[in-house]
């Protein structure tokens, strides 16, 4: 039986805390939700929707709500409540990242395998960053099309660079190649597929959820967070999976299935990104907030003079 005071969209878990967010993402991320078929999430938005119009099902209870919540955040937008396509969303992360980082991370030492899979790595990222964007910040197919050539030659330069210099270098030192080159690649990606966001402000509104207007001081806050969360998924898996290889693979059994070298390296990838995909999500809040006191003067003056001290702080999602 649900009682009157529950709140479907109230977090489950206190997201001002890193535990809170943690158990948050684990429940959101989860990559066996991104096998259910759309009509079973179609449901799921169907009894979220009901559930906030106050017309929940005779003989519902407030586990199958929580659990509708979780396929309706982990497969739908939360600005606009689209279904998002699968290989962007965050529950995707773990089997995409899995394969992706294992085959990067195998085939590290010719030029053209380094080119081919950065390029499956950072068109995959487009899509990822393009999919959880701020959706109240638009973005044109040409702006698009710009942030994934200049992320993907960002990305491909980094890594033939650095193959071709560490060819005398330590075979370890080769092996963190691949990692240089997706965190350089990072750093220009998300800031270029949501320029928008940084160009135009983000919307920004008071603890109610009333806008206040739009921000670029806040669109940088979010995107170095979300530059900064990104770069912290991938780096357990890309910095210590190396050492761990080089040290496996002095053993004579490991010399006999050079074969599975690389689905061995997919597999061990993704045991940490099963963790390190919430744990990243988590390092910030999701509802991020900033000072009235550190805005652009021109929205700080306005916010003043329409609500006094009233409004010490303001609000956004900053994406994923």
């Amino acid at each position: 039986m649900v009682s009157r005071s529950f709140d479907i969209d109230a977090p489950r878990w206190d997201q001002s805390t890193f535990l809170g967010r943690l158990n948050h993402f684990f429940n959101v991320t989860d990559w066996r939700t991104v096998v259910l078929p759309d009509s079973r999430l179609d449901e799921a938005k169907a009894l979220v929707a009901q559930c906030r119009a106050g017309s929940v099902p005779p003989g519902t209870t407030e586990e199958q709500l929580h659990y509708a919540k979780k396929l309706y955040d982990s497969a739908f937008h939360p600005d606009t409540g689209d279904r998002m396509n699968l290989i962007g969303r965050m529950s995707f992360q773990v089997p995409g990242g899995m394969a992706i980082t294992g085959f990067m991370l195998q085939f590290y030492r010719t030029v053209p395998a380094v080119v081919f899979w950065q390029w499956v790595n950072q068109s995959f990222n487009a899509l990822v960053n393009y999919t959880n964007r701020n959706a109240a910040s638009p973005i044109t197919p040409k702006q698009i099309g710009v942030a994934y050539v200049t992320a993907t030659s960002t990305a491909l330069a980094t890594a033939v660079g650095l193959n071709l210099y560490t060819k005398k270098a330590p075979p370890l030192v080769a092996r963190w190649v691949p990692f240089a080159a997706v965190a350089s690649a990072n750093c220009v990606n998300v800031p270029m597929m949501r320029q928008q966001e940084i160009l135009n402000g983000i919307a920004v509104t008071d603890e109610n959820g009333n806008k206040l207007g739009h921000s670029t001081k806040a669109a940088v806050k979010g995107i170095t967070q979300v530059v900064v969360s990104r770069i912290t998924m991938a780096a357990p898996g890309m910095i210590i999976l190396p050492v761990i290889m080089q040290r496996m693979e002095k053993y004579k059994f490991m010399q006999r299935i050079t074969f599975l070298h690389g689905p061995i390296q997919v597999m061990l990838v993704g045991g940490f990104l099963v963790f390190m995909v919430p744990a990243a999500c988590s390092l910030f809040p999701q509802r991020c907030s900033m000072a009235v006191s550190k805005l652009e003067p021109e929205l700080r003056d306005s916010i003043v003079s329409r609500y006094g001290d009233a409004v010490q702080h303001v609000y956004f999602n900053k994406g994923l």
